[in-house]
């Protein structure tokens, strides 16, 4: 008789300034085995869910802390299943925003290692103040529970110096560490490893430009598994059109925008959260936005086509970078069910052999499939991510080692 095999439950927890996400991952099966989310946490009209089982039970009640917050994790957990108290947690996995070029690689969580997060939070002040909150108060519900920060910067320190430097004064990129550190990072990942699969080759062998299109968004160029460039940058302000996020802009912009009378904070506030397709279109939210282009609406069709054209010049510059594109990959939540944008992007492309299988294009998604034709010399995929995956199977390694 074969002995059952053991599972590896990991729970991963992603705090956010006023949320927590988490997942309870079974590292060996690759399955989530329960997930939810609590939103608005000290606003007063708190909403919680907790998803196990094909079930989802929905709690509204004020929560007035992450302390309190992951309290009611443990209550759903205790209430609706699974129970992981009785199998141990392996680990508990954190994702930080921002990791700077202090770390390459996930950690096991320390007083120094809280110490030195803190100090990256000028370069994300929304979100390491958030995630070190959540690490935080972890460690206290779970004393005995080994923590580990996985960060999203990570997959691109391997960058060469030439696509992370900034061409500003030494002392900003000696004292203040002012270069390109790009996010996504987990995402990227796991995407890279499942793209090569679905193409039937070692990771190490294909050359890949990957859009996580989000409400955030980024592309990455990935070489053999390892980030050549990518459109993030400092911040994740930089590059493609987002949800509320500019994108790419001329740099004086700021400055001017400083002497028409707009304060410093004012200007920060409008080019991260009344930008990117909220700007364009007056609204952050991409399936209203292809809505607004079905029904010919123009501001609608500016956000859209602005949206694809930016990302057809990072396609196309990161395919000179890698010099063999082997693959386009679109994931995340718009990239997995925008085909409309997908084609945009594509029918750009031909000048690098992409040919788009329209039928296939169009067929539902929430699998990983190829939509590019036979004849088609560079590959277009849709591979749905699972970050919390990626946590979790980091997470586990560092506590395997």
């Amino acid at each position: 008789m074969t002995a059952p095999v053991e599972r590896q439950p990991v729970l991963v927890v992603n705090a956010g300034s006023s949320s927590l996400k988490y997942q309870l991952v079974d590292v060996t099966a690759g399955t989530a085995m329960a997930k939810g989310s609590i939103e608005r946490i000290g606003e007063g009209n708190s909403s919680a869910n907790h998803e196990t089982g094909g079930e989802r039970h929905t709690v509204d009640r004020s929560i007035a802390s992450h302390r309190e917050a992951l309290a009611v994790v443990a209550d759903a957990f205790e209430q609706y299943g699974p129970p992981y108290g009785d199998r141990g947690l392996l680990a508990v996995g954190h994702r930080v925003v921002h990791g700077g070029d202090r770390f390459s690689d996930p950690v096991l969580v320390t007083a120094e290692v809280l110490e030195t997060i803190k100090e990256l939070e000028p370069l994300a002040p929304l979100h390491n103040p958030a995630n070190l909150e959540g690490i935080r108060v972890s460690r206290d519900r779970f004393p005995d529970v080994p923590q580990v920060a996985v960060f999203d910067t990570a997959f691109h320190q391997v960058m060469p110096a030439h696509s992370y430097t900034y061409a500003v004064p030494k002392p900003w990129r000696e004292h203040h560490r002012v270069r390109r550190y790009g996010f996504h990072g987990t995402s990227f990942a796991y995407v890279s490893r499942r793209a090569a699969a679905v193409l039937g080759r070692e990771v190490e062998d294909v050359n890949l430009v990957v859009l996580h299109l989000g409400n955030g968004a980024s592309a990455a160029a990935i070489a053999g598994g390892r980030s050549v460039d990518t459109s993030m940058g400092l911040t994740p302000l930089e590059g493609l059109v987002m949800g509320t996020r500019s994108g790419d802009i001329d740099p004086g912009l700021f400055s001017f925008m400083v002497r028409t009378g707009m304060s410093a904070e004012s200007v920060d506030a409008a080019l991260n959260r009344e930008s990117g397709l909220k700007g364009l279109s007056g609204t952050n939210d991409f399936r209203e936005v292809d809505e607004l282009v079905a029904a010919n609406d123009p501001d609608g069709k500016l956000a859209f086509d602005v949206t694809a054209y930016r990302l057809r010049k990072y396609v196309g510059a990161y395919a000179v970078a890698l010099g063999r594109l082997d693959a386009l990959v679109f994931t995340a939540g718009i990239g997995e069910h925008a085909p409309r944008l997908r084609a945009a992007v594509c029918h750009g492309l031909g000048i690098l052999g992409i040919d788009l299988d329209e039928e296939a294009n169009l067929a539902p998604g929430g699998r990983e499939r190829r939509i590019s034709t036979a004849s088609s010399s560079v590959g277009v995929l849709v591979v749905p991510t699972n970050e919390e995956l990626e946590i979790a199977r980091q997470a586990a390694a560092v506590v395997g080692s």
